[in-house]
This record gives C-alpha cells, sequence and structure tokens, in this order.
C-alpha cells in the first residue's frame, strides 16, 4: 500500500477480507520515489489523496514493468473495498465479502 500516514484500521480491514501480507510506504517525502515494489508483491494499492505525485508515477511504471496490478483508490474504506471488488472481477485477484 502506497499513500496514507494512519493505515492501520485499513490494514485490518484489509486482513478481514484475506489480504495478510501489507507492506506500506507513506509517500509524503521525496526520497520514497526510490522505493522498490517487493519481489512478492501480488498488487499495489494506491491511496490517491495522500502521495507524492512522483511516488505515484515512478510506483505505477515498476508495477507495470514487473506485470503488477496497480489499483488506485482514495483513502476511505468504501473506495478501497470497491476498488479491490473491481480488481478482483478483472483479474481473480483475492477472495473479498
Amino acid at each position: 500500500m502506497v499513500g496514507g500516514d494512519r493505515v492501520e484500521t485499513i490494514t485490518t480491514r484489509l486482513r478481514e477480507i484475506g489480504i495478510h501480507n501489507v507492506s506500506h510506504i507513506s509517500g509524503r517525502k521525496t526520497k520514497m520515489t526510490e522505493k522498490t515494489i517487493g519481489k512478492h508483491t501480488d498488487a499495489v494499492l494506491i491511496l490517491t489523496d495522500f502521495i507524492n505525485h512522483n511516488l505515484a508515477k515512478a510506483i505505477k511504471e515498476q508495477a507495470r514493468d514487473k506485470e503488477i496490478p496497480a489499483l488506485f483508490s482514495k483513502r476511505s474504506w468504501s473506495s478501497i473495498k470497491l476498488t479491490i471488488e473491481k480488481a478482483n472481477e478483472k483479474n481473480k485477484m483475492t477472495a473479498c465479502s
């Protein structure tokens, strides 16, 4: 997950729907653009309302190069869940309830 400052609640909710291994990059600092997507990443969730634009672009390009789905959402749980459900329909990523 990229973006957002306090994501504990989001992480908990992701676990409730079956997404257990969640890594977080806050995306506020300029140096964050040097971060790379891990080898065992299934998807990247980018929270658009709290992220440096250059980091969003860099992560999107990395995800495309590694053929990993990049999901863009606002920070609200309803937006995140809807984004994941749409991705599930398209990519069969993980089961959401």
